[in-house]
């Protein structure tokens, strides 16, 4: 299903801050799993047995969190790649992703490549982006996996090293 588009004519802005919860329940309830509201997108995609929970809010916010150990490419991270794309079409001052993996396949690399590679625009328009990679301390492949993306995009990459991997679920 595609995002949808809702316009709320007669509520306030803070209506959203406050509502926030209820409308992550109702796409939860409806299936539905993107939206584009007037103010900007929001994506919220619940997390499957290989895939992450992602949610991106109109601030600039974008949370990966969980495994990452899909065989091919979803719907789920078609639907993250169009809500990335409306989202640079007037992003916030900071776009700021956390990448919480416990585990991160070449396949779910190559997602993670594919969205830092789009939100890396906001740079070329002036703007920051924030990038946060926590990783289990004693899982080195996922943070070389890190460093060669920070290479690879020049991105600088904040890498923040746990030991409670309840953190990742």
């Amino acid at each position: 299903m595609s995002c949808r588009r809702f316009h709320f004519f007669h509520l306030h802005p803070e209506f959203f801050l406050h509502m926030r919860i209820h409308l992550i329940s109702f796409a939860a309830f409806k299936g539905w799993n993107c939206f584009e509201m007037t103010k900007g997108n929001y994506c919220h995609i619940l997390p499957g047995d290989k895939t992450p929970e992602v949610l991106f809010d109109a601030d600039g916010t974008l949370s990966i969190k969980g495994r990452a150990m899909d065989l091919n490419r979803t719907a789920p991270s078609e639907k993250l790649l169009e809500c990335i794309n409306r989202y640079l079409q007037n992003p916030a001052r900071t776009t700021t992703v956390t990448i919480f993996l416990e585990y991160l396949n070449s396949f779910g690399t190559q997602i993670i490549v594919a969205i830092i590679r789009k939100l890396a625009v906001v740079i070329q328009q002036g703007k920051i982006l924030v990038v946060k990679w926590y990783y289990d301390e004693e899982d080195d492949d996922i943070l070389e996996r890190g460093h060669h993306i920070a290479e690879t995009f020049d991105i600088p990459i904040e890498f923040i090293p746990i030991s409670d991997t309840s953190l990742f679920g």
